[in-house]
């Protein structure tokens, strides 16, 4: 009973004109740059940074929420009628959902795709809603040790399941790291990197960087790629689906609704991950395995559920424990924090509104992008028509403005736009970005606890073994090193036993 009071104490912040019109902004900008190929949520909420402060805290971080699992249902439209995956979770989708498409199903499969959306959504809204809670009430008994081992533990984690090469993934995080280091030492007064640039003793500002590295960066290396030709699937007619297609998909959307939350809790989880999870689960399970690639409907049903249950819950471990479990997740601490909200086990005490006002969005959010999508596709999907040419200056003009408006000082633009080329080189040298901004916001979070556990035990490290949670993530992290490290030994032995 408490915890539908609860959503009900939600529904009443969510439902207000102003946060409903602001819901209804994020949903509809998720699910353009859904849609339009390059852009993505990181970058997207990275150049609308700078336009919360005007904001009231609830209507920002609903709006922010909005595009992150809005994007995930806009990808699947060009997944499904040209083949072109607007996000990255939607790269499974297409394998199955194009060819329901050439087949004359486009209308079932997009239909399949945004109610099996929906539907995890909505659990997704019920898991957050029951497990937060109780997670933050866990919370409340970690101290500074616990919180410096869970954060490692999130990184090692982060490494393990980052795309591409762990060599390249490590070095990112050690980037974050350095870059987070800048500034004014809080504890010594002692600045650190500054290069006695008067305005580097704050530190560099989080919207800089990853305005920088994501947005104007990763419109540079889209200006790079070759816009391939696709066959364009102009019959989507017949959106409802059959009875006999209802009941085929819904199994597989609920067991994609169960492996996405679950991975989305995981620090490094996200959509992508359990996407791909999701779909080579059904082809185990599926009586005929070859089915899938040729036009199965569990095959759109399982990972476009999977990618939105993980979108939603990885808010878990955000709103409960201060801790991003991905690169969105760290954009929605740089939101908060520029509001003057630490996110953390005492949000659901001190922010009520904010807390419960976002889980309830979440549900509204999905309602609104079920019933906007499908009349909606023609629509979304002409907007592949717009030459990027036509948008990438537009796209750079608002990142310029929005990094000046922060501070209003020039070399805050001028920043941006090195990060911009930084960001650019890391894209061509494979180097996946999203590591490096965990770093810069775990980094001094890990630093910040250390000292102050090694404080409170008078400089004993042994304050983190002793203490059951810190010991117990500490174990986690030296397993996951076992399991990162443990297939390059395995090989070096093998070429030594040959060699030798």
């Amino acid at each position: 009973m408490e915890m539908l009071g609860n959503i009900a104490f939600g529904l009443s912040v969510a439902v207000s004109p102003s946060t409903l019109g602001y819901c209804l902004l994020g949903t509809l900008l998720g699910t353009m740059i859904g849609v339009l190929p390059g852009l993505g949520p990181v970058a997207t909420i990275s150049i609308l940074l700078p336009l919360t402060f005007a904001l009231p805290p609830q209507s920002a971080i609903i709006m922010l929420a909005g595009i992150y699992y809005g994007a995930q249902y806009g990808g699947s439209t060009t997944a499904i009628l040209i083949n072109l995956p607007g996000e990255s979770s939607s790269v499974v989708t297409a394998l199955d959902g194009y060819q329901m498409a050439r087949q004359g199903r486009a209308g079932p499969a997009l239909a399949t795709a945004a109610c099996s959306s929906f539907i995890a959504g909505t659990i997704a809204t019920l898991v957050i809603a029951s497990a937060a809670p109780v997670l933050a009430e866990f919370a409340l008994q970690f101290g500074p040790a616990d919180y410096c081992a869970l954060m490692i533990f999130g990184l090692v984690t982060a490494v393990i399941l980052a795309s591409g090469s762990v060599v390249k993934a490590i070095g990112m995080i050690l980037v974050g790291i350095l870059l987070g280091t800048v500034g004014i030492d809080v504890n010594t007064s002692v600045p650190r990197f500054t290069f006695h640039i008067p305005q580097f003793g704050d530190g560099i500002d989080f919207a800089v960087i990853a305005m920088g590295i994501f947005g104007i960066g990763e419109t540079i290396a889209n200006l790079t790629r070759s816009r391939e030709q696709r066959g364009y699937v102009r019959d989507y007619k017949g959106l409802m689906p059959t009875r006999r297609d209802f009941w085929t998909f819904l199994p597989p959307a609920l067991r994609g609704t169960a492996l996405g939350a679950s991975l989305g809790i995981l620090p490094g989880g996200g959509p992508v991950l359990a996407a791909f999870s999701a779909y080579s689960f059904e082809k185990k399970l599926a009586a005929d395995p070859t089915r899938f690639g040729k036009g199965a409907i569990e095959g759109v049903a399982a990972p476009e559920a999977a990618n939105n249950a993980a979108a939603q819950t990885s808010f878990i471990p955000l709103l409960t424990l201060g801790f991003p479990s991905n690169a969105v997740m760290a954009l929605m601490v740089g939101a908060l924090m520029m509001q003057g909200i630490h996110p953390g086990p005492q949000l659901i005490t001190n922010k009520p509104e904010l807390f419960w006002g976002l889980i309830a969005s979440m549900w509204i959010g999905n309602l609104m992008l079920l019933v906007l999508n499908l009349p909606l596709v023609g629509l979304w999907a002409k907007l592949l028509t717009v030459p990027y040419r036509m948008l990438y200056p537009a796209i750079l003009l608002i990142c310029c403005i929005g990094v000046f408006s922060i501070n209003k000082s020039t070399l805050d633009v001028l920043l941006a736009s090195m990060f911009g080329v930084v960001g650019f080189l890391f894209y061509r040298l494979g180097c996946e970005p999203a590591p490096l901004l965990l770093g810069f916001i775990l980094g001094p979070m890990i630093e910040e606890n250390m000292r102050r556990a090694l404080l409170i035990s008078q400089g004993d490290f042994l304050v983190f073994i002793e203490r059951p949670i810190s010991l117990s993530f500490l174990i986690l992290t030296a397993i996951l090193i076992v399991i990162l490290v443990a297939p390059a030994v395995r090989a070096g032995r093998e070429r030594a036993l040959r060699e030798g």
